[in-house]
C-alpha cells in the first residue's frame, strides 16, 4: 500500500521522522523530545509529517487494520511530506481530528541495512577424539569473530519481533549459537576432514572454511542474517594435559616405526630400479652388438656377392656328386616289384627321383666342363698356339654407397632375377666417365625386361 506520494514534497511539518543514531540494527522512532513508551504520542503519525530514510535503511510502518496488522516498507533514499491524502486508510481508521490534523497511528521501526556487526566468541577448552586413537581426549579451545548483516528485511522481521528487539540480546542470541556450531565442526574435524589431532592447531585455515561455510546456512535460517566473514583467530592444544601428553608418546612411536617402514621400502624401491635398468642395459647392449655384427656381415656378403654366389654353387654341385654316391645306398638302385619295404629292399622311387635330379645337374655341369676341355685341346693341337682368354664385360655396381665387383653379365643376369640388381642400380665399368643407372645402360637395360613384377598386396 503506497503511503507517500514522492512528487508532493508541500505541507506544513509536524513532525520529521528520521533516524540519527551513530550505530543501530534496529530502531523504533520517536518524535523529538519523548522518550519511548513515554505516551502514546509517538505512534501518532500527523498530517504534514515529513518522513526521510537514509540510503542504506528501510523504514517499516507497523498499523493495524480490521483484517490484522498490516506493514508497509519504505526503502531509502527517500525524502517526502506526509498528507491525509496519502494515506487513504486514515479515512476508516480516524473519525475525529487531532490538533487540527489526522493522526495516524503506526509504530516506525528503522533497519540498518548496511551495518555490518561483528561478535567476538569463545569455545573454552572441550575434548576432541582422534579418530585412530579414540582413548586420548585432548582439550581443545577455540576462539574468534564472526561478522554479519540483515540483507533480506522482509524475512528478518518473519523472525523478530520489532517492538521488543534488543541488538545486545541479539548478539549474545548470535554468540551462543556461534559457538555451538564451531565446537561441533572442530570436533569433527579430525574424522571428517582427515586432520590429525595433533596437527589441529595448524590447520586452523581448513577448518575455517567449513566452520563459515555451515555457520552461514544456519545463521540465515534461523536468525534471518547473512554471514559475510568468519575469523578464526586461534584452535588451541592444552599440552599440558595428560591427554595430550599420552597421545603425543603414541602418535610419536607410530610416526618412527613408520618413517623406518617408508625409508626402507624407497630404498627397496631404488635398488629394484637400479637392478632392473641394468638389465635392460646389459640387454640393449646384447642387442646392438648382435645387431652390429649382423649389419656387418650382411655388409661383407653384399660387397662380395659374387664369390658367395660361387661358393653356393659349389656347395649344391658337391650335394649333387654325393646324393649321386648314395643311389645304391638309398635302394634307388634296386628295384624290386613284388616285395615289401620293410627291409630297405623295396622301391623307392622318392629317392630314386631325387638322386637323378641331382645327379643330372651334376653330370650336365661334368659334360660342360669335358666338353670345354676338348674343344680346347682340338683347337690347341689344330693351331699349336694356345688362344687369349675371350674378353668379358663386367661392372661394378654401388651397394651401400661402396663400389662392389665387378660382375660379368651371367652374374648380373642372376641378381637381376634375385631382385639384387634392378634398373636403378648405379654401374659403372672401365671407359666410362661416371656412374650411370644400369637401366640407362644400353647392354644391361634388356636384363630387366623380363624381370618378375612385384606381387601385389591385398
Amino acid at each position: 500500500m503506497a503511503l507517500f506520494d514522492r512528487n508532493n514534497r508541500k505541507g506544513g511539518l509536524m513532525d520529521e521522522i528520521r533516524c540519527d543514531e551513530p550505530s543501530y540494527l534496529i530502531w523504533k522512532w520517536h518524535p523529538s523530545g519523548v522518550q519511548q513508551g513515554e505516551t502514546v504520542r509517538e505512534n501518532s503519525i500527523r498530517w504534514g509529517s515529513s518522513l526521510r530514510v537514509k540510503d542504506g535503511e528501510v523504514a517499516v510502518f507497523v498499523y493495524k487494520q480490521k483484517n490484522g496488522t498490516m506493514q508497509d516498507f519504505i526503502v531509502g533514499p527517500f525524502d517526502q511530506i506526509i498528507k491525509t491524502a496519502n494515506f487513504p486508510v486514515l479515512s476508516s481508521i480516524i473519525g475525529l481530528a487531532y490538533e487540527g490534523g489526522t493522526p495516524f497511528q503506526a509504530e516506525v521501526y528503522f533497519i540498518n541495512l548496511a551495518r555490518i556487526i561483528q561478535v567476538k566468541f569463545g569455545v573454552p577448552f572441550f575434548d576432541v577424539y582422534d579418530p585412530r586413537f579414540e582413548d586420548f581426549g585432548v582439550p581443545v579451545a577455540v576462539r574468534g569473530t564472526v561478522s554479519f548483516g540483515i540483507a533480506d528485511y522482509r524475512e528478518f522481521i518473519k523472525l523478530h519481533r520489532l517492538s521488543s528487539f534488543n541488538l545486545d540480546d541479539f548478539q549474545r542470541q548470535i554468540r551462543d549459537a556461534v559457538c555451538r556450531y564451531v565446537k561441533d565442526a572442530v570436533a569433527n574435524a579430525p574424522a571428517k576432514n582427515n586432520i590429525p589431532l595433533v596437527q589441529i592447531e595448524s590447520k586452523t585455515a581448513q577448518i575455517n572454511d567449513v566452520v563459515e561455510f555451515d555457520i552461514g546456512e544456519r545463521l540465515k535460517e534461523t536468525f534471518g542474517v547473512v554471514v559475510s566473514g568468519v575469523d578464526i583467530g586461534a584452535i588451541e592444544i592444552d599440552k599440558a594435559s595428560d591427554g595430550y601428553r599420552q597421545l603425543m608418546s603414541v602418535t610419536k612411536d607410530i610416526a618412527g616405526a613408520t618413517a623406518k617402514a617408508e625409508a626402507e621400502a624407497k630404498i627397496k624401491d631404488i635398488a629394484d630400479k637400479q637392478r632392473i635398468e641394468a638389465e635392460h642395459y646389459e640387454e640393449s647392449l646384447r642387442v646392438q652388438r648382435e645387431e652390429g655384427q649382423y649389419a656387418q656381415h650382411m655388409h661383407t656378403r653384399t660387397a662380395n656377392f659374387g664369390a658367395y654366389q660361387v661358393e653356393k654353387q659349389a656347395e649344391v654341385g658337391v650335394a649333387g656328386a654325393e646324393a649321386l654316391g648314395q643311389m645304391g645306398a638309398n635302394g634307388a638302385g634296386n628295384v624290386n616289384i613284388g616285395g615289401g619295404g620293410g627291409d630297405g629292399t623295396g622301391f623307392n622311387m622318392a629317392a630314386m627321383m631325387a638322386s637323378m635330379a641331382v645327379g643330372g645337374a651334376v653330370g650336365q655341369n661334368i659334360a660342360g666342363a669335358m666338353n670345354n676341355m676338348m674343344g680346347g685341346i682340338n683347337q690347341q693341337t689344330a693351331t699349336g698356339a694356345v688362344p687369349p682368354p675371350i674378353p668379358t664385360i663386367a661392372y661394378h655396381i654401388a651397394v651401400n654407397g661402396q663400389a662392389t665387383g665387378p660382375f660379368d653379365i651371367a652374374v648380373l643376369t642372376q641378381m637381376a632375377s634375385a631382385g639384387q640388381f634392378t634398373a636403378d642400380s648405379l654401374v659403372w665399368k672401365n671407359g666410362m666417365a661416371e656412374w650411370q643407372k644400369a637401366g640407362a645402360v644400353e647392354e644391361l637395360k634388356n636384363l630387366f625386361a623380363n624381370s618378375m613384377p612385384p606381387i601385389p598386396k591385398n
